[in-house]
């Protein structure tokens, strides 16, 4: 079982790990080792997610998440199989911890007295600051 938070703990059966071939930096091991990761989670389906949090999660991940509610997280940041995995479920584990946390509503407040002055005054002040930059008829230049 993989803890996430308290109330939440995935099974590792619900994670799916792919390895292919990295792009980028190293060597001829790049092209002869299967070091990155594809991380693959199943949001819609998965047991250990509560809704209000795979909702949240489905949010969160965007682009990342396929049509069929599977969560694809990629990892090559790394030129071992082993940090790269490691990487891989850490980010996934973060997503879920961020999709937990609720967000809080956001009251409405109306502006205060000295604000709304201050607003007016600047505003009268542009205007006049307009107003010298007129050119009056019958007046030359």
């Amino acid at each position: 079982m993989i803890r996430v938070n308290a109330q939440i703990e995935l099974d590792e059966r619900e994670i799916q790990e792919d390895f292919v071939r990295a792009s980028g930096p190293g060597g001829q091991n790049v092209n002869k080792v299967s070091t990155a990761v594809q991380l693959r989670f199943d949001v819609a389906r998965s047991p250990s997610l509560p809704d209000p949090v795979r909702a949240r999660l489905i949010a969160l991940a965007g682009r990342r998440l396929t049509q069929d509610g599977v969560l694809i997280l990629s990892a090559e940041r790394y030129r071992s199989q082993r940090r790269n995995r490691d990487d891989a479920l850490e980010r996934l584990i973060e997503l879920i911890r961020e999709a937990c946390e609720v967000d809080k509503p956001r009251h409405p407040t109306r502006p205060t007295l000295a604000s709304k002055k201050r607003r007016l005054d600047s505003k009268l002040r542009r205007g006049e600051t307009k107003k010298l930059r007129t050119v009056k008829p019958g007046t030359d230049s």
